[in-house]
């Protein structure tokens, strides 16, 4: 019997704009990442979202990512190492103070989109984000790109990782994600996804756009909580992987 960890990105409405269905998906789900405040989210939505994962007994994690709310944190920006090692233990700590107020504890650290993005591909910035990681809890969990600079990186500091596949999303040859601004980035037939999520967990590879199957490691598959069809694609993979005995459960 194969298992695996399926972790959702939530926590992001802001003031009185709302996004996405995450009491819904919590229920579909076993680990959660939660916006810290710079790319999306509030305090008063890190408490919600937080006393509701632990109603709902998920693992919570911290989603931190660039300081740019107009653009979702989907942005490149140019940090220095240092800049990136602050804001990352900087957001961490925001969520973190909530966790602890609720009486959990953080189970992992993932970070968002550009940044996620950026530091798959760069030694220099993911060493950063996984110092940062290990200055405040080298117990917690790193959540990174499968076959990234973000995983290796955190590795050699001695934290576990998760190597993340992503349910929604084609890849480019070298196992990167293709870019949001390219053709065919996003998966929208429910059928091709839920094809790609079995593939990728029974036989640890995903097929690119041009046919070409990437070998991966698939520690957590993630789904995106702000999607239309959000809580049906979440409950779709469920009924695939009872079909298939896969147990869903946090690492």
């Amino acid at each position: 019997m194969h298992s695996i960890d399926l972790n959702c990105d939530m926590g992001e409405s802001f003031g009185l704009w709302k996004m996405g269905n995450d009491l819904q998906i919590m229920d579909y789900v076993s680990s959660i990442n939660i916006a810290c405040g710079f790319h999306a989210g509030d305090a008063d939505t890190m408490r919600k979202t937080v006393a509701a994962a632990m109603k709902k007994n998920v693992a919570i994690g911290a989603h931190p990512g660039f300081p740019d709310l107009q653009g979702f944190g989907r942005r490149n920006m140019q940090l220095s190492s240092e800049e990136v090692y602050n804001i990352i233990l900087y957001q961490i700590g925001a969520l973190a103070a909530f966790v602890k107020v609720a009486g959990g504890r953080l189970h992992h650290v993932k970070p968002h989109g550009a940044l996620y993005n950026m530091a798959a591909k760069d030694s220099s910035l993911s060493s950063a984000i996984a110092q940062a990681i290990k200055d405040f809890d080298p117990s917690v969990i790193v959540y990174g790109l499968s076959g990234s600079f973000l995983i290796s990186e955190s590795q050699k500091l001695g934290l576990k990782t998760a190597s993340e596949v992503f349910a929604d999303r084609t890849y480019q040859q070298d196992g990167s994600l293709t870019p949001r601004n390219q053709p065919f980035a996003l998966i929208e037939d429910t059928t091709q996804s839920l094809k790609q999520v079995l593939k990728m967990v029974k036989e640890q590879q995903v097929v690119t756009p041009s046919t070409i199957p990437v070998p991966i490691q698939a520690d957590t598959i993630c789904i995106h909580g702000d999607g239309k069809h959000a809580v049906d694609f979440a409950q779709a993979i469920n009924t695939l992987f009872q079909e298939h005995s896969i147990t869903i459960q946090a690492i």
